[in-house]
């Protein structure tokens, strides 16, 4: 087994020593999200948590971990005796990987046990196996959705509850949740991100002494772990001894009136939703305070909470930035410092009093938000679409309609098109290919009960065969690459008309975001096209090329589609369960290259022949139409949506869905 690398060896990084610190204090502060770049020690860090964490007693042969002096009455071993001898074993770290099957995380049925033997026997998971101690979730926001549930379900209930093939079980699963990730791979659904107590961005130091120390202590470790960590020994005792002494001192950790008012104001002019924030805050300053050896939560602790706890919790949208205004934090503290007796008189400055009133409007902050429009004519395209034009912001983005490719898929899960997928309906059965995941009883049944009597079945128990093993087949959703095309031609560069574009552009990709897609973008103009971003899971680098993405020139359809062929080949090779979506936003014209018309339409129909799923958004506006958009369409073989169509509370699509339908 390789030694641990020492929690007090970590070099930096300090924000997310002190939220590991402070959930070691405190369990119930709720866990902790790092976010950062990868290689920066997010893994390393958290494995080396477990090195300070006290040892947990439990009841001797429990698989469930049950605490000896108040053992969990319906655990599944029990039922034990309270106040009994316990054994004391090391607190565990338990890592759950993302592609974990949902029998592994929260236990299933012993498939052997019951069909031989006719017992309901249950097989812990690793909910199971993390009670009373750590579940590491590494690149968290990769985790497929039906894992996200039921760890949400059970961080709210502090129990894990299976029901599945006749077994009705339920069992304690208090955890620490510990989940790292790297922004650039995609954000979490708003439901997980709220059950991380606290959030850490980690970057790697730019100054050249820590990183020198950094590769030093890593290269010490790689040649001896076990005399690194001996090196490291008396500082890690010194920690393990704080943590245990703030521990014990927690209980008398005051958290007055004057700190609630201040953890209570913070939270409401940062707008977080429901009050998870608020008690969060309140936990994290008492294990601060425990932490510093005091007895007395201060305004620092109520600060230093506020930029740990709320950071993830402000976020509308993925496309926010994380983060808190600093000066408008220290500002709310100091509107709300006080005693923690309020003032007799009422006008003390608290909630009520004179001193809590509003002050008067200014006027609107200089942060660009209320910036008046640009006067007109202001970066409009040179004549003829040749000059290049600076980026214009896009519009609001709307809900859209279901874009899906059509027939059945076999990709990762998701939200966006059918798909036999590990979750959903069950739909019928089949002999299993390799290993059996998903056993469909009924069907089992039925392929090994007319060879009972010539097996010489005797017992309780039905001989079964691996012959007669069915696996269930289910029918779900999956996500999809969606890979958009976008003219960004001259043609295209009015203002008002890219603006829209941009926001229905920015509009889809919060759809992809809401249903597990990966994303890639290609834009052409001028005389060529390129990849603004190769296919990834992060919508927030999309976001962020898709509004600076400049406009002008010529229109190179052909080289868009062709570049965007090129993309979906090599994808096709690294991910071929994944089919992709491709969606076209243009008008339609095409002007770069010679017979320009010609060769787009040659580009289109490798779409076509291939079978890729395709939409192209008509971006053409004015009284005077040329339906350029949709005769593109029809050579991708796919179909052609307005700007207006595209609204999922539009009339208009409506109708035209319907007469498709009836067509």
């Amino acid at each position: 087994m390789t030694t641990p690398f020492p929690f007090t060896a970590v070099v930096g990084q300090d924000d997310l020593r002190l939220a590991l610190l402070l959930n070691a204090v405190s369990p119930s502060v709720g866990g902790v999200l790092v976010r950062g770049e990868k290689g920066t020690a997010k893994s390393t860090a958290v494995r080396a948590l477990t090195s300070l964490l006290p040892a947990v007693a439990v009841v001797p042969g429990c698989r469930f971990s049950c605490d000896p002096a108040s053992p969990d009455p319906g655990c599944p071993d029990g039922p034990h005796e309270g106040g009994s001898g316990g054994t004391s074993r090391p607190a565990r770290m338990v890592e759950l990987p993302v592609g974990a099957s949902e029998d592994r995380l929260v236990g299933a049925l012993d498939i052997e046990r019951a069909l031989a033997e006719g017992v309901k026997a249950f097989e812990p998971g690793l909910l199971a196996a993390a009670h009373r101690g750590i579940l590491y979730v590494d690149e968290v926001n990769l985790l497929h959705d039906h894992l996200v549930d039921l760890l949400l379900d059970a961080a709210a209930m502090g129990a894990s509850y299976v029901e599945r093939e006749g077994v009705s079980v339920r069992h304690a699963a208090r955890f620490l949740l510990v989940g790292t990730m790297n922004p650039e791979e995609g954000e979490l659904r708003p439901q997980l991100l709220d059950r991380f107590g606290l959030t850490v961005e980690v970057a790697a130091s730019r100054e050249p002494d820590q990183r020198v120390e950094v590769v030093r202590r890593r290269l010490a470790y790689d040649d001896d772990p076990a005399g690194f960590a001996a090196r490291w020994a008396d500082e890690e005792a010194a920690v393990r001894q704080r943590v245990v002494a703030a521990r014990e001192l927690l209980p008398s950790v005051r958290l007055g009136d004057a700190a609630l008012r201040q953890i209570a104001a913070t939270c409401a002019a940062f707008e977080v939703d429901g009050m998870r924030a608020d008690i969060v805050m309140a936990r994290t300053a008492t294990a601060l305070a425990a932490w510093a050896g005091r007895t007395d939560v201060l305004a620092e602790d109520v600060r230093q909470a506020a930029l740990l706890a709320l950071p993830h919790r402000r976020r509308r949208n993925p496309f926010d930035a994380p983060g808190l205004d600093e000066d408008k934090l220290d500002q709310t503290l100091e509107e709300f410092a006080g005693d923690d007796d309020p003032d007799p008189d009422g006008d003390g400055g608290g909630p009520g009093g004179g001193g809590g009133q509003p002050e008067p409007d200014e006027g609107p902050a200089d942060d660009g938000a209320g910036a008046a429009p640009p006067e007109a004519g202001e970066g409009e395209p040179a004549p003829g679409g040749a000059g290049e034009q600076s980026p214009v912001r896009a519009a609001e983005p709307f809900r859209t309609k279901v874009l899906s490719v059509p027939g059945i898929g076999e990709g990762a899960a998701g939200r966006r098109s059918r798909a036999r997928t590990e979750q959903g309906r069950t739909t019928g059965a089949r002999r299993p290919e390799g290993a059996l995941t998903k056993l469909h009883l009924a069907a089992t049944v039925r392929a090994a009960a007319p060879h009972q009597r010539a097996r010489g079945r005797s017992g309780r128990g039905l001989v079964v065969r691996r012959d007669d093993l069915r696996q269930a087949t289910r029918e779900g959703r999956e996500g999809n690459l969606v890979l958009f095309v976008v003219d960004a031609s001259g043609s295209m560069a009015a203002r008002q008309r890219m603006s829209a574009v941009k926001g229905a552009v920015l509009s889809l990709l919060l759809d992809a975001y809401q249903r597990r897609d990966k994303v890639g973008l290609v834009t052409f103009r001028g005389s060529a096209a390129e990849v603004a971003l190769p296919p990834t899971s992060s919508v927030d680098a999309a976001a962020a090329r898709l509004e600076s993405l400049p406009t002008g020139g010529r229109t190179p359809l052909a080289a868009g589609l062709l570049k965007a062929h090129d993309v979906l080949r090599v994808e096709r090779l690294r991910d071929p369960a994944r089919r992709a979506l491709v969606v076209v936003v243009t008008d339609g014209r095409a002007t770069g290259g010679p017979e320009p018309v010609a060769l787009a339409s040659r580009a289109a129909r490798l779409f076509a022949a291939e079978g890729i799923a395709s939409v192209v958004v008509d971006c053409e506006s004015g009284p005077v139409r040329l339906g350029l958009a949709g005769q593109l369409a029809g050579e991708l073989g796919g179909t052609a949506v307005t700007l207006d169509e595209l609204r999922a509370d539009s009339i208009a699509g409506l109708v035209k869905d319907v007469q498709r339908r009836a067509a």
